[in-house]
């Protein structure tokens, strides 16, 4: 009979990480946005006071789950399934989604417009990690990885659907799935990430934009350029907190997807090492949460949860330095949205709650 491990205190340092990560988020947020926020609504505060009030409930969501015992999740992981999987569905019914940009990524609740795809994300983990921790059925995997990720398609944000894959793979390994398998599917995902793009003129013209820039700068390649100007700009130091002239009109996205680009404007490469080193520090905890975790289900669900995270903050990181053609993805803890920041911080809670479980050291 296995025993039980007691409860102790949560993973502190990844706590304290996570709390820097925000209170950091929320002072960029305000410094990247008051001048659009004036511009288009009068007040400069109003994309600060909504991530204010998303940054405080998410807060509390972490805090509350911080005591909610990780198994609670294994049991609801089919309910929040087809919960998600609803809720993506609802974008496409009128009087429920919202086009913007181009996009059917959101729902109207009358008093605040949500991104399912956000929650589909950590529910999809917990559904994983729950039926990957009882059997490695890799058809069954392969399912549930193409459901979600063609629905996500739909709504096309590629963004997403490649997050939601690279994860799904991760877990896969992590529950100890064949290597052959996913050195066989790997081929295939790519060659279908490459086939989204080429259908669509808007990918494809950013694709040939991350190529070669130059090709048109005032055009498909404009968002890229200005953001590397930004960046390059920046210099060492940068140009000082509040001081960047690219915040004004030059950037689009600038306090979502875009936000790295004035960070490392303003703070210059130390400031924005400064703040990679802090997302390393949460991977690094994140993973030896799950490497001391007291069973299978919580080492699948906290590493899940980890490498979402880390695998989004590097896919934003790396089309903001032109590593990888751009996404629209958010960057963890730091771009506003309020979907993006409480479904981060209630998987954060999660994790937290598997580390108070974690197998402690025995010193003899």
């Amino acid at each position: 009979m296995t025993k039980v491990a007691q409860p102790h205190k949560p993973d502190l340092l990844l706590l304290a990480i996570t709390a820097t990560l925000i209170i950091f988020g929320l002072l960029m947020v305000y410094n990247a946005s008051s001048t659009t926020a004036y511009d288009e609504f009068g007040d400069r505060y109003y994309f600060i006071r909504a991530q204010l009030i998303w940054a405080a409930f998410g807060g509390a969501s972490l805090l509350f789950l911080l005591n909610i015992k990780y198994t609670f999740w294994e049991k609801l992981s089919l309910p929040l399934l087809i919960l998600s999987i609803i809720l993506l569905l609802l974008v496409f019914v009128p009087n429920f989604g919202i086009t913007a940009f181009g996009a059917q990524r959101w729902l109207d609740l009358k008093y605040v417009s949500i991104q399912p795809a956000e929650l589909a994300k950590l529910t999809f983990i917990i559904y994983l990690a729950s039926f990957l921790s009882k059997k490695v059925d890799i058809k069954r995997f392969l399912f549930l990885v193409a459901v979600f990720a063609a629905i996500v398609l739909v709504q096309s944000d590629l963004g997403t659907a490649t997050i939601i894959t690279i994860v799904g793979f991760g877990i896969y390994f992590l529950a100890g799935g064949s290597l052959v398998a996913l050195s066989m599917l790997i081929p295939l995902v790519t060659f279908l990430g490459f086939l989204m793009i080429f259908i669509s003129s808007y990918r494809r013209a950013r694709f040939f934009s991350f190529l070669d820039p130059t090709v048109d700068p005032q055009g498909t390649a404009y968002h890229i350029n200005q953001i590397l100007i930004a960046l390059g700009s920046g210099g060492l130091f940068g140009v000082g907190l509040g001081e960047s002239r690219q915040k004004y009109g030059f950037i689009p996205a600038i306090s979502t997807d875009s936000i790295f680009a004035i960070l490392g404007n303003e703070l210059g490469f130390i400031g924005s090492v400064i703040l990679i080193l802090g997302f390393l520090i949460f991977i690094y905890r994140g993973f030896y949460i799950s490497k001391k975790s007291p069973d299978r289900f919580s080492r699948l669900l906290s590493g899940g949860i980890t490498f979402w995270i880390a695998i989004q903050a590097l896919i934003n990181l790396g089309g903001m330095v032109a590593l990888i053609p751009l996404t629209g993805v958010p960057l963890p803890f730091i771009s506003y949205g309020g979907s993006a920041l409480v479904t981060t911080l209630v998987g954060v809670g999660i994790l937290a709650n598997v580390s108070r479980y974690t197998k402690k050291t025995q010193v003899n």
